[in-house]
């Protein structure tokens, strides 16, 4: 600090905007922001990995102050670069229940911004998504829930806290109900202070109390919380967040080239009267950092304050690890960047963010035994959707059709003569085909399994409405269509909830849980049986199928409401070789008189409820008066009786 020129401090409070292009233009871009106008630090936009490496390694020499490398990766590197491991977008994250997997998360997403020397990241959203119509944040939020949005930001901000980079939570003060872009023009919210503060406030508010260390204000107008846009705001950025909310770390602008502020004059020099620390991509370099000087030079901006915020900055480069220049070692940087572990962690969030928002009537898991099952792929391939129809088969008897415009009518009609259809979507094609979803009888059921992320909820209600079961896979990767597959049989768990709303029909939170069949065996001698002796019906199960008295049959015996004795024996006719299986389903028919009401009468009269002498018109005051008011209820069972073996004769 004591060597640094007011200029040089200006230039700390800067954050440059370059392209990872390893080219003569770019290197000469990067050495002038670096050497004549000694900005912070830089930010790469999107290109190849190596060559940010590369031009990092190259910037970090030519600085005095080793330089703040910021990252913009909302869902990890992948969001800028390519070849690096591809996370789910925060609106499936905000499906998953485990909070400690967004820490997981987080941490790892910091391993990898330090192994290409990044010491912050602009993530993550903060904003809570309850404008379904806004054109810019909507999937990168984690819902429409602000206590679920603060839990997952605050778990993945101290990931990436934990993990030795710096988080900044964004866009103060809430950019979620907008429907204007601030990349294209200034969002108003035209909110009163309760409503902000139990909505888009409370996501900053809970960063706020669990000390994280960086903040980002968005290009937005709220008149109840100030006269100016938020990020030149010094009722927003200093009454507010900082002493109202207690925030004491970094304050970072919103990209400043952004058309919702760039016309504003002097733009730095009022950000940093605002209350700002770090000056994101202004448009022009030269002129604002000229401008942020001449405001010092004419006392609208005090010398004290530039250099109270150029320690703040230094002091954060000292704890993020800047006390040396960093080098990033080039060999091998894909590699480590894409770890086994890495997939395995990416592999977790997707099983864990699958979804199941309706299941009417617990249809799901599937009964094996229903036959006449289609399983409609919509998708822009016909190879779509083929790894779930696969391992779906694998327990179900399938029949699979393939979607096309062309043959919608071929389609719908072989759909009418299906027992229940599953309708595998992969690609927003499935809007093409409404008119013949929407015409399936209502009786038909009808399962979704979306292996997309869905990026609008608009248009789901009138599907889902009618729908038996919907199943959110968020991608069609192979090993998650399979897992879905599973899903769907119960043989795997299914626990996320909807991050979203889904118009009226559905809330954020919404959802059943799935979890496989899982059969305890009981042990008879836990309740004060002998297996042994049980054992012996099956062989007299069996002297009845040799003597065909019946094909097949399951005997089970309860005890204590427990199954004690379960089996099943035979075939399902004479002449069938189908065994009978212990899920199968019994037309009881008249035998409900004896499996039904016979149990009822024999606990009743164990009671002493009523005598078996006593006339049915006791009990029964329709028949007084008739010539049935005299029989007992005796005489009535041994009636019944005797007609059910006649019938069965």
């Amino acid at each position: 600090m004591s060597e640094m020129s007011l200029k040089e401090k200006i230039g700390q409070l800067f954050i440059h905007t370059v392209a990872p292009l390893n080219t003569q233009s770019n290197r000469a871009n990067i050495y002038n922001a670096v050497k004549e106008y000694k900005v912070g630090g830089l930010l790469f936009s999107g290109g190849q990995v190596g060559n940010q490496a590369i031009l990092t390694n190259y910037a970090q020499e030519l600085s005095k102050v080793p330089l703040f490398i910021a990252f913009d990766g909302e869902w990890g590197l992948a969001m800028r670069l390519k070849n690096t491991p591809r996370f789910p977008r925060n609106r499936v994250l905000g499906c998953i229940q485990d909070n400690q997997l967004l820490y997981e998360y987080g941490k790892e997403v910091a391993r990898q911004c330090k192994e290409i020397g990044v010491q912050i990241n602009f993530a993550p959203v903060a904003d809570v998504d309850i404008n379904p119509r806004n054109p810019v944040i909507n999937t990168r939020s984690f819902g429409g829930d602000p206590k679920n949005v603060a839990q997952k930001v605050v778990a993945y901000s101290r990931g990436l806290e934990d993990g030795g980079v710096l988080s900044v939570a964004k866009h103060f003060p809430g950019h979620g109900d907008t429907e204007v872009d601030s990349h294209k023009a200034l969002p108003v919210l035209n909110f009163d202070r309760a409503r902000l503060d139990s909505i888009e406030l409370f996501p900053f508010k809970e960063t706020v109390k669990a000390g994280l260390g960086g903040m980002m204000v968005g290009h937005l107008e709220v008149p109840e919380l100030g006269k100016n846009p938020a990020s030149i705001s010094s009722h927003i950025i200093y009454n507010l967040l900082c002493r109202e909310l207690g925030f004491q770390g970094l304050v970072f602008t919103d990209a400043l080239e952004m058309k919702g502020i760039s016309q504003n004059e002097n733009i730095c020099a009022q950000a940093l009267i605002a209350g700002n620390d770090l000056l994101l991509a202004p448009r022009n370099l030269k002129r604002e950092l000229d401008g942020v000087l001449n405001a010092v030079k004419s006392g609208k901006l005090s010398e004290e304050l530039i250099t109270e915020k150029c320690r703040k900055v230094l002091t954060y480069k000292y704890v993020l690890g800047l006390k040396n220049k960093p080098h990033i070692q080039l060999s091998g940087l894909e590699k480590r960047l894409n770890r086994p572990e890495t997939k395995e962690l990416i592999l977790r969030l997707q099983k864990a963010a699958i979804t199941v928002p309706a299941n009417v009537n617990g249809i799901l898991p599937l009964d094996s035994k229903l036959r006449g099952t289609v399983v409609l792929n919509i998708g822009k391939t016909p190879g779509a959707g083929l790894a779930f129809y696969n391992r779906l088969q694998n327990t179900l008897s399938l029949t699979r059709v393939v979607a096309r415009p062309d043959s919608m009518e071929a389609i719908r009609k072989r759909l009418l003569g299906s027992q229940r259809v599953i309708v595998v979507v992969t690609s927003d094609d499935y809007k093409k085909y409404k008119t013949m979803l929407d015409s399936l009888p209502a009786d038909l059921p009808v399962i979704y399994v979306f292996l997309m992320p869905l990026k609008s909820m608009l248009d789901m209600e009138g599907y889902w409405k009618k729908a038996a079961a919907v199943v959110l896979g968020h991608t069609d990767e192979s090993v998650i269509q399979e897992y879905v597959a599973d899903v769907l049989v119960g043989k795997a768990v299914a626990d996320g909830r909807l991050s979203v709303a889904v118009a009226d029909l559905f809330k954020p939170g919404d959802g059943v849980t799935i979890t496989p069949k899982v059969s305890r065996i009981y042990r008879p001698e836990d309740y004060g049986m002998d297996s042994k002796i049980l054992e012996k019906i099956d062989r007299i199960a069996m002297e009845g199928i040799k003597a065909k008295a019946y094909p097949g049959c399951q005997i089970l015996i309860l005890k204590d409401g427990k199954p004690v004795y379960d089996k099943s024996f035979g075939t399902f006719t004479y002449e069938s070789d189908r065994k009978v299986e212990k899920d199968d389903l019994y037309d009881l028919a008249s035998l409900t008189k004896t499996t039904a009401t016979l149990l009822a009468v024999m606990k009743l009269y164990d009671e002493g409820k009523f005598g078996l002498t006593d006339r049915i018109s006791q009990y029964i005051p329709a028949l007084k008066g008739t010539d049935k008011e005299r029989v007992t209820i005796e005489a009535v069972s041994y009636t019944h009786l005797r007609a059910h073996e006649t019938s069965q004769d």
